[in-house]
């Protein structure tokens, strides 16, 4: 195993690189080569190539390193397991720490991003457009996102809500999406982050979900964070 398989999630990093350099053309024979192959020859010789390719391109790789996975992010992906989403809508997606752990993990489970900073919308898109087909991305205020009621069988809104001013109208918009559930994490503590503008209470947020449609949510309490789940019923 290389070193790049065994510290990054290497095959959504191959397909950033893809994904990311597939419009530039001053590439050498070989490079033209490793990135347009098709998906099913890349060994391991050659995610590693295309590792170091997007390095020497100026690319940021280190958001596909697997640091030692978050105590949330792992109690979220357990849950998940139980709940066996048929499709994802993921709010907030931000740099992919929740987001890159799913995907390996649930290989056949289509996603959904939602994130209001371009750049992460398009860089997330360029992992789609290198071959992980299953995923898409929009740019987009969860509070003003057109899709239709009931898109997505199961929603993940993962240290989000804290952030936006107007949190019923964000948690009102992720129950209409959602067919069967939300999962929820927050901080359960105040902090130092200036961007957060509330603090949530289990008794606050029942309510919220309550006032959303949703069912009174079970919650679970992980270094600083609550992760609720919530059931939907339309």
């Amino acid at each position: 195993m290389s070193i790049v398989e065994a510290e990054y999630f290497y095959e959504l990093a191959a397909a950033f690189v893809r994904g990311r350099l597939s419009g530039e053309s001053d590439f050498t024979a070989a490079e033209y080569e490793l990135l347009n192959a098709p998906k099913t020859q890349l060994t391991s010789d050659r995610f590693q190539q295309l590792f170091e390719l997007g390095k020497a391109r100026g690319l940021k790789m280190h958001k596909f390193k697997k640091a030692t996975s978050l105590a949330r992010v792992r109690s979220v992906l357990g849950i998940l397991r139980g709940l066996q989403p048929l499709e994802l809508l993921d709010v907030g997606s931000g740099r992919g720490v929740f987001l890159w752990p799913f995907l390996e993990e649930f290989p056949c489970v289509p996603v959904t991003c939602v994130d209001s900073d371009p750049i992460r919308v398009r860089d997330i898109l360029a992992v789609r457009d290198g071959g992980i087909e299953r995923l898409c991305a929009l740019e987009a205020d969860i509070t003003k996102l057109d899709l239709p009621d009931r898109s997505f069988d199961v929603v993940t809104f993962l240290e989000v809500l804290e952030h936006i001013p107007d949190a019923q109208a964000a948690l009102n918009k992720v129950v209409q999406l959602a067919r069967r559930f939300i999962v929820l994490s927050v901080p359960s503590h105040e902090d130092d982050n200036e961007g957060h503008v509330h603090l949530f209470s289990k008794s606050s947020l029942n309510s919220m979900l309550a006032n959303a449609g949703a069912q009174q949510g079970k919650f679970q309490y992980v270094l600083n964070h609550m992760i609720i789940v919530a059931s939907v019923s339309h």
